[in-house]
């Protein structure tokens, strides 16, 4: 079986975006919805709009995201809005808070955890996606990169809720972990199977700090950026990036390290290659 691809660039750029994108050969017909992270308010290490933008006006895409489950200034519609405007989405590209007139059920087949996943109503309206996620390190997840941005990423805030507690939405911070990050596959898997390969990942590796973008008081990075990564399997994507971490020579990299090992953050790859919607083998190949 021919391994994934997973393309890769020490550069840093907008342009270094398009092109592992041109890269990947991916087709992304009808309306295209782009999946970033809008940041929490205060978060000092979220990429800004205009990084992205070049890329988000060459699919003619629209940013998507959903309100979270736990306080801050995107657990509602509006205060969700009012952070959109203010980090500048809005003045890129058109913006869909998918789960503001609601949420539907998409079923994940077989699924270890959860065996269906609340999205965004609004997510019925896209034919295709582009996933621009930040890697970086996670409170819970250990690390966060394209299979965290398409699970709790697109679930409603309901949903998120409900893919924390591994299917009970009242164990929102005290479900068992494992279990957690196993539903997080889960609803990956069922965002995968929804889009039935008209969807392509990138992860950006610069500001890594052992926080996500979803702290309003994070952390600084440690850990030196490290590049641009691209695939159409998202599994294959995030493990390149966690193995890029490993790899690093920076001094840093311990930092980040203890984040992902004390978070068992590679059991939710781990989970995700079980489900067999990606796979662990790759081929990095890189772009000058």
């Amino acid at each position: 079986m021919e391994k994934a691809k997973v393309y890769f660039t020490d550069e840093i750029a907008p342009e270094a975006v398009i092109k592992l994108y041109q890269a990947l050969g991916a087709r992304l017909p009808g309306k295209v919805a782009v999946k970033v992270h809008s940041g929490e308010a205060g978060n000092q290490n979220f990429i800004r709009p205009p990084f992205f933008a070049p890329m988000i006006n060459l699919v003619d895409g629209t940013i998507v995201e959903c309100n979270t489950a736990y306080e801050g200034k995107r657990n509602t519609t509006k205060a969700h809005w009012e952070t959109m405007k203010a980090h500048g989405w809005t003045d890129i590209s058109s913006v869909d808070i998918m789960d503001e007139e609601g949420e539907f059920t998409l079923p994940v087949e077989n699924g270890k955890q959860i065996p269906i996943n609340y999205v965004g109503d609004h997510l019925k309206n896209y034919d295709s996606m582009l996933v621009l996620s930040h890697f970086k390190g996670h409170p819970m997840g250990g690390f966060g990169g394209a299979i965290k941005n398409i699970s709790i990423g697109i679930a409603s805030a309901h949903g998120k809720a409900y893919i924390h507690g591994a299917g009970d939405p009242e164990k929102l911070w005290t479900a068992d972990h494992d279990s957690f990050l196993e539903s997080m596959a889960d609803a990956a898997k069922s965002i995968v199977s929804y889009f039935n390969g008209k969807m392509a990942f990138i992860n950006v590796m610069c500001n890594m700090s052992v926080d996500c973008d979803c702290c309003a008081v994070a952390e600084d990075p440690a850990i030196a950026d490290i590049g641009i990564l691209a695939s159409l399997d998202p599994v294959a994507l995030d493990q390149a990036c966690v193995d890029l971490v490993y790899q690093s020579e920076d001094p840093g990299k311990p930092h980040l390290i203890e984040r992902i090992e004390s978070r068992n953050g590679i059991h939710t790859v781990e989970a995700a290659e079980a489900l067999g919607f990606g796979s662990r083998e790759y081929e990095l190949i890189h772009i000058l």
